[in-house]
């Protein structure tokens, strides 16, 4: 099927949400206003992949689960009334997610490809998302101006080693804020690989858990994921985000 051929029938798709976000233990998202935003969402997003690349995932139930399922996941780590910032946040996730579930946060979601923030700042005009600030800029870039040391959770899927994320990350916390990267089944590997970027960087670890992404009707086998808390214990040395060569070419 053509990306312009898909047509998202609502009923059916509140339906695959429900099952999907209830075989998941996200009940407390399940509610005909969020299933409507989604809904809209969903439409915006397939309409939007059409012509400019946000995402290969466009079979709704796997959209519901691999995108918005598995965004929410972190919300259980972040109280209400604080800031987030999601780094390289691509076609919105886990921002948009959060945002529309979690009104009681402020998401602020960067990238540093142009054409993808002005999609999620239309995303969060359109579904109304007060809550939602969506600013081109590199991670490094941010974390050396104003954006650092002001956030109260920083967190990223998919965008690099967590050796490199950190130093893209932590740096925008403010102290005692909390760093939550998430991954896939490499996460625990990375964490290990991670130890001497989180001393250096005055943080330290909280928690690491690994939970599976399930789709029973679908009979596929249940997707590792792994979500960690690491705390800034001090300010970040003035040294750190070196610039992206330094980074990527010597991780911490």
């Amino acid at each position: 099927m053509n990306k312009t051929e898909i047509i998202l029938n609502k009923e059916e798709f509140a339906a695959e949400y429900r099952r999907i976000f209830s075989g998941n233990a996200l009940d407390e998202f399940i509610n005909d206003e969020l299933i409507d935003k989604f809904f809209s969402l969903t439409e915006y997003m397939l309409a939007q992949n059409a012509v400019m690349n946000l995402t290969a995932i466009t079979e709704p139930s796997e959209v519901i689960l691999k995108h918005y399922a598995d965004s929410l996941k972190v919300s259980e780590y972040i109280e209400g009334g604080k800031t987030v910032i999601d780094v390289g946040c691509g076609a919105g996730f886990p921002s948009l997610p959060l945002a529309i579930a979690r009104a009681d946060v402020n998401v602020t979601a960067i990238d540093s490809t142009d054409k993808r923030i002005v999609y999620v700042r239309e995303c969060a005009k359109k579904l109304g998302l007060s809550n939602l600030t969506a600013v081109t800029a590199r991670a490094e870039d941010a974390a050396a101006g104003e954006m650092r040391g002001k956030y109260d959770y920083a967190t990223a899927r998919a965008v690099a080693r967590l050796n490199i994320l950190a130093e893209y990350c932590i740096p925008l916390l403010k102290v005692g804020g909390v760093f939550l990267p998430m991954k896939a089944k490499s996460g625990a590997e990375e964490m290990e690989e991670a130890k001497n970027a989180f001393s250096t960087l005055r943080a330290e670890v909280l928690f690491s858990n690994e939970f599976f992404l399930t789709d029973t009707k679908n009979d596929g086998e249940p997707q590792s994921r792994f979500i960690a808390g690491i705390k800034k214990c001090a300010p970040t040395e003035k040294t750190y985000p070196r610039n992206n060569s330094q980074i990527k070419k010597k991780p911490l």
